[in-house]
């Protein structure tokens, strides 16, 4: 029994991976003609600078094959991906982009992770205070929070935070990953400097995100606790808490699950603001400078990496659906 559920996992994540790597040659496509219908491309700042030879012009032209057609372009690049995994170099940085994300990567994942947790260990308990205590005191007082918190958008936030930051320090950092005397510290140290650095971030990331799953929470506990199996098991005499955590919450929590593939994905887009701000050396401000200077090969990899964000994301939430209610068929939620 063990053996074939196992398989019949396998076989699911090999079709989701197989459907996924479909979608990521579509979206590259995609992508690749919307660069192309903006106007302009990269060496066209560089033809403004009298500095630059039309010579130097005509050489880097080559150099990034921007002489050919785009259609060319776009099956040497793909060729280059698909057999040595190589994305291209970018033309702002005169580096590989696969060097380039590798090294930022782990810094948007930290504060991606992070802001995630920090969202669900508040918006769940708070959306079961609320639902719990519907129309109480406590419950308006939340539902006004979790309405103030939607309301704000995240540039806003970031900005009250570094106005926080700059007028209360040093107690947080007013930017960067890390202290300038980060190298000198031990190795506790220098976790510790970096968490020190992520919780300014990590709060204007998680804003909005709480504000809206406390009430999704709120909303989906409330629905589940007026079934006709909540009333028996309070009718046969079970504990409260036994009927609300154990019966309750299990069959709100499904839909909230889901939304995390979508969450994780869209943190690509709101690190965008958080990085900027905090100056935090991630993703998301390598993909905007990338778009200002239309560095095509840097942008292409970032759009490929936020399909992948959201492919993954997605897995997992399916996976993780099964765990909390092994009564749902994978395949089903295809």
């Amino acid at each position: 029994m063990k053996s074939f559920f196992f398989n019949d996992n396998v076989i699911y994540v090999i079709k989701r991976l197989s459907q996924g790597l479909l979608t990521l040659l579509l979206a590259s496509m995609l992508s690749f003609v919307i660069i192309q219908l903006a106007p302009g491309d990269y060496l066209d700042n560089l033809r403004q600078n009298p500095t630059i030879s039309p010579e130097t012009i005509e050489d880097l032209q080559i150099r990034f094959g921007l002489d050919k057609p785009p259609l060319q372009q776009y099956l040497l690049w793909f060729r280059q991906v698909i057999t040595r995994f190589d994305f291209g170099e970018s033309f702002v940085y005169s580096r590989s982009v696969s060097s380039l994300i590798l090294e930022r990567i782990p810094a948007t994942l930290l504060l991606a992770i992070s802001s995630i947790i920090v969202t669900w260990a508040i918006a769940l308990p708070l959306g079961i205070i609320s639902a719990v205590n519907q129309n109480k005191t406590i419950d308006k007082t939340l539902r006004v929070v979790s309405y103030f918190g939607q309301g704000f958008p995240s540039f806003i936030t970031a900005l009250i935070l570094l106005v926080v930051a700059q007028n209360l320090s040093p107690l947080f950092p007013v930017g960067g990953m890390t202290s300038i005397n980060h190298n000198q510290l031990s190795p506790l140290g220098r976790v510790l400097d970096i968490v020190w650095h992520m919780i300014l971030p990590t709060i204007a990331l998680s804003i909005t995100s709480f504000a809206g799953l406390q009430r999704l929470t709120r909303g989906q506990l409330l629905d589940v606790l007026r079934q006709d199996y909540i009333q028996t098991a309070r009718a046969k005499g079970l504990p409260e808490n036994r009927v609300l955590y154990v019966h309750a919450l299990r069959n709100a929590i499904n839909p909230l699950i889901t939304l995390l593939g979508f969450e994780f994905a869209s943190l690509l887009s709101g690190a965008f603001i958080a990085e900027f701000f905090f100056n935090w050396p991630g993703l998301g401000r390598l993909i905007l400078q990338a778009v200002q200077a239309q560095d095509l090969y840097l942008v292409m990899a970032s759009l490929m990496m936020g399909a992948t964000m959201l492919i993954v994301g997605n897995l997992m939430a399916d996976l993780l659906l099964k765990v909390v209610d092994p009564r749902i068929k994978l395949e089903n939620l295809e």
